[in-house]
């Protein structure tokens, strides 16, 4: 099986391409640049050095969020652009799931997280089982300083990993002490590779009514609902700020 896996979620991009269990290519970068403007000449370099053809791929696999709405948003419509006109499935995997493969030989729990803005993060709680990944509290956008209380009463050792884990570092040192681990730099980016492997266990789905999991609405279709309402306030209703980041 042919793979071709994307993940435009957050400000990595990641591409990789797989045949079997064999990853032939990744390309991973963490800059500030438009992925709209990137993913698809990155797609195509990347399968032309492999030496693999687009009418080739058997799935696309795609993060599907959390993470930044554009981002997320930016990767499916590809993801499932590809996969109809090639006339091949697609499958999702959580893009915190995929940051928490990073954690495979941490003998505790591993927590995943992207900055969500105004003290909150998105996150979920994984651990590998006898080489698995297995997911343990399902994703959510939680308070950052909630969200550490609830991990100190599990009192294991926490692997937290992301670029934006040492925004919050301080915190969950002093509320879990000891039991408190930041995975290091070159473990903090979501890999492609890792993306493809998830994905090819996962359920294979139809483009046409596959869709992603933003866990929260974007501002404006939030505020938009407020008004249906008729209270004309989101409030503290699941929102990203405008300045969401792609």
């Amino acid at each position: 099986m042919k793979i071709l896996g994307i993940d435009t979620s957050n400000m990595p991009l990641g591409i990789a391409v797989a045949d079997g269990d064999a990853i032939k290519g990744e390309l991973v970068t963490s800059v500030k640049k438009d992925h709209s403007a990137r993913a698809m000449p990155a797609i195509e370099s990347l399968l032309r050095q492999c030496g693999m053809a687009p009418n080739e791929l058997d799935l696309i696999v795609v993060a599907k969020g959390p993470g930044s709405y554009t981002g997320v948003r930016i990767g499916v419509t590809i993801a499932k652009t590809l996969a109809w006109s090639l006339g091949i499935p697609i499958a999702g995997v959580s893009s915190l799931e995929v940051l928490a493969a990073n954690g495979r030989y941490f003998p505790g729990v591993i927590v995943p997280l992207f900055d969500a803005r105004r003290g909150q993060i998105y996150t979920g709680l994984y651990r590998y089982e006898n080489g698995a990944l297995r997911c343990l509290e399902a994703d959510r956008i939680v308070a950052a300083d909630k969200w550490a209380d609830h991990l100190r009463r599990r009192e294991e050792d926490v692997l937290f990993i992301g670029t934006d884990a040492p925004v919050y570092g301080e915190l969950f040192r002093s509320r879990l002490g000891g039991r408190a681990f930041l995975a290091p730099p070159p473990l903090t980016l979501p890999r492609p590779g890792e993306l493809v492997m998830l994905g090819k266990e996962k359920e294979h789905e139809n483009p046409h009514t596959f869709v992603p999991n933003y866990i929260r609405l974007a501002e404006a279709e939030a505020k938009w609902l407020a008004r249906q309402k008729g209270d004309g306030d989101d409030g503290d209703r699941c929102t990203i700020p405008a300045d969401d980041r792609s």
